[in-house]
């Protein structure tokens, strides 16, 4: 924990500005020198020419030293154990590590004890997260009643409570009827129905199946158990016309059958999360329970794939999927494991590999980390234009350091890239125009003209 997280402090009165930085533009698919100007707790003016000589006189001025400066991440797959589960998580404790990790929007599962199928639930997040006073936080609707894949939840009532999406979290609904159900109905208000396509009579296995499930002797969850369910819903879009965002996508079978779907003109989007373009089978290998996801790890052909559908921008968005799991849940035999891996404060470090690698530029990672996700989910932030919220990151994005669990700001240390070296990270993070988070090594650079 190499930085400070700042809890409620109110935007700077006046204006500020981050001069000399590299700025990274994913909607106008751009980066160059320049600055950003913050009145208000907004977006007043940004680009290559502004303040070129410094800002004028009466302006806080914090000069990035040649940092990327983007708009901040918006994660749109994050489970707090809050409530019901506060020892995995708390919503503040998340809003923690998700500043630490650059993000400044994320939008929280329902899948929480009693899950999000009532309003006040939905009310409940939004008042913790005006008192918290770090990221903003948005919540999924359930999209059961009870997560159980069986009667519809009140989606209007829980619209108009502010729910952002409807989603069953990591449970999928098998039954179709109610699937249909839930397009139809939703398309009547233009909301989004998430789904993590899993055929759930197929989908039990511990591991996916290969090679390294039949060593280890665990059971498979088959790449088949994806794409049936992907090819179903599909098929409901079609009927329906309802809109539908794909969950976690993790083999290449569905990223060819998307693309189809997509090339169609059908209202179908989806995002995979970083594990599934970082990370194989191989990584569970001597049994590791930190390695242990819904959907498993895939092969290497599964993962290459993954990373061809982010180029292609067949999968539209990266998410985190950040679920901490206590020691209880994780200490213990692989098949009685719970799954899960937090994913806050890597998702940026791990996400750069794919610009290190050459597969994606800046613009385009920040396309799928920010602007995407928020155009997906009707959020205010994700992008530079005027008078957009003034949320951002500034980021080094060569900082080489290794994932520490001991040394990440979540309750719980369940990471599957614990050890691994990365490069990147994030120096601070500002959320409507407020430092959040500052981390120690850019502490000296940041100073009042």
């Amino acid at each position: 924990m190499s930085g400070k997280v700042v809890r409620g402090v109110p935007p700077h009165a006046g204006s500020t500005a981050y001069i000399n930085a590299r700025i990274v533009d994913p909607t106008a698919n751009r980066e160059y020198a320049g600055s950003v100007l913050i009145s208000d707790g907004k977006i007043a003016d940004f680009g290559p020419s502004l303040f070129t000589s410094g800002a004028p006189y009466g302006i806080e001025s914090v000069d990035c030293r040649g940092l990327y400066l983007a708009p901040g991440i918006v994660d749109t797959r994050v489970h707090t154990g809050e409530p019901g589960e506060e020892h995995k998580e708390t919503l503040e404790s998340a809003g923690v590590a998700a500043a630490a990790g650059g993000i400044t929007s994320m939008v929280l599962l329902p899948d929480n004890e009693p899950p999000f199928d009532d309003a006040s639930l939905i009310e409940f997040v939004a008042r913790r997260a005006r008192q918290i006073k770090l990221a903003n936080m948005y919540a999924y609707g359930a999209l059961t009643v009870g997560l159980e894949g069986k009667e519809l939840a009140e989606m209007g009532l829980l619209a108009e409570a502010g729910a952002v999406g409807f989603t069953d979290a990591d449970h999928a609904v098998g039954n179709a009827q109610v699937m249909r159900r839930a397009l139809y109905y939703a398309k009547a208000f233009d909301a989004l129905i998430v789904h993590l396509p899993q055929e759930p009579t197929l989908s039990g296995g511990h591991m996916s199946s290969g090679v390294m499930a039949t060593r280890l002797g665990l059971s498979g969850n088959p790449p088949l158990a994806e794409v049936m369910m992907v090819e179903r819903d599909i098929r409901l879009v079609e009927m329906t016309g309802g809109r539908l965002h794909l969950a976690k996508i993790s083999t290449a079978e569905s990223v060819k059958v998307i693309a189809a779907a997509k090339a169609r003109g059908l209202p179908i989007t989806c995002d995979t999360a970083a594990p599934y373009f970082a990370l194989n089978d191989l990584a569970v290998g001597d049994y590791r329970t930190f390695g242990k996801l819904v959907p498993p790890l895939r092969s290497e052909a599964d993962r290459e794939a993954i990373v061809e559908g982010l180029q292609s921008g067949v999968i539209d968005a990266i998410v985190s999927d950040h679920r901490p799991q206590d020691q209880d849940s994780k200490r213990v035999p692989f098949a009685q494991a719970e799954p899960g891996g937090i994913g806050l404060e890597t998702l940026l470090p791990v996400s750069l590999e794919l610009v290190h690698n050459r597969h994606l530029g800046l613009p385009q990672l920040f396309q799928r980390l920010s602007s995407a996700p928020a155009r997906l989910f009707n959020l205010p932030g994700g992008r530079l234009a005027k008078g957009a919220p003034a949320d951002l990151v500034l980021f080094d994005a060569n900082y080489a350091w290794k994932i520490d669990r001991a040394d990440l700001w979540s309750k719980t240390k369940n990471s599957p890239f614990d050890e691994r070296p990365v490069q990147g990270k994030a120096m601070l993070t500002i959320a409507g125009g407020r430092p959040i988070y500052r981390d120690d090594e850019f502490s000296s650079t940041a100073a009042a003209a």
